[in-house]
């Protein structure tokens, strides 16, 4: 029996399921269905704490939109929102990386390194879902960076 239903002439996975308490482990098959599942769910709460977060913070401006009279807590004010909208864009930047991170995963290239095409560590996938390069590769990629920076 296959592990794919068809609605509307399009091949639709089915849900893996997933003990609340599973963690990716380096005795199982790389990028099996558990570990893509739990990479896939890691990166979506990731997205949409974010996603709440702009929520809020749209929500936070509109409505700070008040006058106020003295001009040191006016400037304070222009200031912490200047600091929240930088925040914001930082947010928005990493969303559209999950994002990729997802379509990776839907492409199955989710895992490997984008340079040596190695897999990268699940300790690294964990800590940081959006990685694109194993750990080595992103040194050397630094370095190099480092290197061009300080000519």
């Amino acid at each position: 029996m296959s592990d794919v239903s068809h609605i509307e002439g399009k091949p639709m996975k089915q849900e893996v399921f997933l003990p609340e308490d599973y963690r990716p482990a380096d005795d199982e098959p790389f990028m099996n269905e558990r570990q893509v599942e739990y990479f896939r769910r890691k990166l979506l709460d990731w997205r949409s704490e974010l996603l709440a977060g702009s929520k809020d913070t749209i929500e936070g401006l509109q409505d700070g939109t008040r006058n106020i009279p003295d001009v040191a807590d006016r400037a304070s004010e222009e200031t912490d929102r200047a600091l929240e909208l930088r925040t914001r864009d930082r947010q928005r930047k990493l969303v559209a990386k999950i994002d990729a991170a997802l379509r990776r995963i839907d492409e199955g290239e989710y895992g490997y390194c984008n340079v040596t095409g190695e897999p990268i560590s699940l300790k690294r996938l964990d800590a940081r879902p959006i990685a694109t390069m194993s750990l080595e590769a992103q040194e050397r990629h630094e370095r190099r960076e480092k290197v061009h920076r300080d000519d």
